[in-house]
């Protein structure tokens, strides 16, 4: 673009705008105001977020049947109830720890629940023989092997809530328990061999051969199996009798250590590799994936012969050009960019003016136009090249003193040839 075309050096305003046309240039409130949107839209996630973690959070936290949980699925209610009647809850997260409560307590009773199963065969084989009473709520078959073999597992209760009928005391005075749990069965013949008598109770059967709770008595340590977690949940603990059972089961020591075994009892055999956490699918998953687009970037990327430049098929007025070129700057914020295209068109008319070629070397221009024009050669040097637009301030002074240096320069030379102008200064931008 030059300065001569372009009036006083400055960028032009459409044809037919006022003197006073707004700028394109998007200003800090009309960016907000376009992002007004995307907050309320994030505001309305992180209120709805806050509100599911509120309504939610209660009963997601904790784990099943915890001592401190008071989700529906926690024993928060028996442990505080235990506490009142003065009996110590010790809680207990792995075999080490439980050991060690139960070796310092004076008549404990050990609480035990593996949801996960986190502890090993080697693990449960202790429980019968750590505390004189202990009570396993939910055994699962691996429970059932190490702790007591002749048990099994005897399906779901029948919907009439089952009565004692058992020597069992605390079975005796809870009367019933909810129905429709799981049952345990008695296996006939399974008995170890061994020197210890082994005494096997059924309390609560809902059959012939399924019960919901079944004690087993062997060297003067009992172990009570409860199928269900439902007498010691939060939310049936109050159903039939399952609190009287509870209470009586846990309340026969002065301290109960509730034991539910978590990743502290998992043995450790060293981190695993990336590949034995990741699914079997993944792998080929990624190799399909890579050559689809491999396969992509080739068909996309491919060349479809030479490239052919042709004429364009209108055309169109540097005016036009000019115009359009200019909006695009204003609108990207582009000063050093469209005070280059005049610096550019400036420099190659100096050189034409001072009688060097268009191949001159910029500081050549620069010297020959401040011994022409006896303007200081930095003052030349910071228009042309050195300075840069701050402002949209910046950028009209420096179109003006680029115009000046070129009037200056055809006004301290007069070629003795007249020098034939570039067709192209008339017909597009300079750039």
């Amino acid at each position: 673009m030059s300065a001569t075309s372009a009036g006083a050096g400055t960028i032009p305003k459409p044809a037919g705008t006022p003197g006073n046309t707004r700028s394109l240039t998007p200003t800090l409130r009309a960016s907000a105001r376009r992002a007004v949107f995307w907050v309320i839209i994030a505001v309305v996630v992180l209120l709805i977020a806050v509100i599911s973690a509120l309504v939610t959070g209660g009963q997601a936290a904790g784990r099943v049947l915890a001592a401190d949980n008071a989700a529906p699925n926690g024993a928060r209610a028996l442990v505080e109830v235990l506490r009142q009647q003065g009996v110590t809850v010790i809680p207990a997260g792995s075999l080490n720890e439980a050991r060690s409560a139960v070796a310092a307590a004076d008549d404990p009773t050990l609480f035990f629940f593996d949801a996960d199963a986190y502890l090993d065969e080697a693990g449960l084989s202790e429980l019968p023989a750590m505390a004189p009473r202990t009570v396993i709520a939910a055994p699962d078959f691996s429970v059932l092997q190490a702790v007591a073999p002749e048990v099994g597992f005897g399906g779901v209760a029948t919907a009439n809530p089952p009565s004692a009928e058992c020597a069992v005391p605390a079975a005796s005075r809870a009367g019933v328990v909810s129905p429709d749990g799981a049952t345990l069965t008695i296996v006939p013949g399974t008995a170890p061999a061994g020197d210890t008598p082994v005494s096997l109770a059924g309390c609560f059967p809902t059959s012939t051969t399924a019960f919901s709770m079944v004690t087993r008595t062997e060297a003067g340590r009992t172990v009570t199996l409860v199928a269900d977690t439902g007498p010691f949940s939060n939310d049936r603990i109050s159903d039939y009798g399952n609190a009287a059972l509870a209470l009586n089961l846990l309340g026969e020591g002065s301290t109960v250590v509730w034991y539910l075994p978590t990743l502290a009892d998992v043995p450790r055999t060293g981190a695993p590799s990336l590949g034995e956490l990741t699914p079997g699918w993944v792998t080929p998953t990624l190799v399909l994936l890579g050559i689809t687009f491999l396969a992509a970037a080739i068909w996309r990327g491919r060349r479809f012969g030479a490239l052919v430049a042709e004429n364009l098929p209108v055309t169109v007025k540097a005016s036009e050009t000019m115009e359009g070129r200019a909006r695009l700057y204003a609108r990207g914020n582009t000063r050093l960019r469209a005070l280059d295209a005049l610096r550019i068109g400036t420099a190659q008319r100096l050189a034409r003016r001072v009688g060097l070629g268009r191949g001159a070397r910029l500081e050549d221009i620069i010297l020959s136009t401040a011994s022409v024009t006896g303007l200081p050669a930095h003052h030349v040097r910071a228009v042309l090249v050195q300075e840069e637009p701050a402002n949209d301030a910046d950028l009209m002074r420096l179109s003006r003193e680029l115009q000046q240096v070129e009037q200056a320069a055809e006004t301290g030379t007069t070629p003795l040839h007249p020098v034939p102008e570039d067709p192209a200064a008339h017909g597009r931008m300079d750039t």
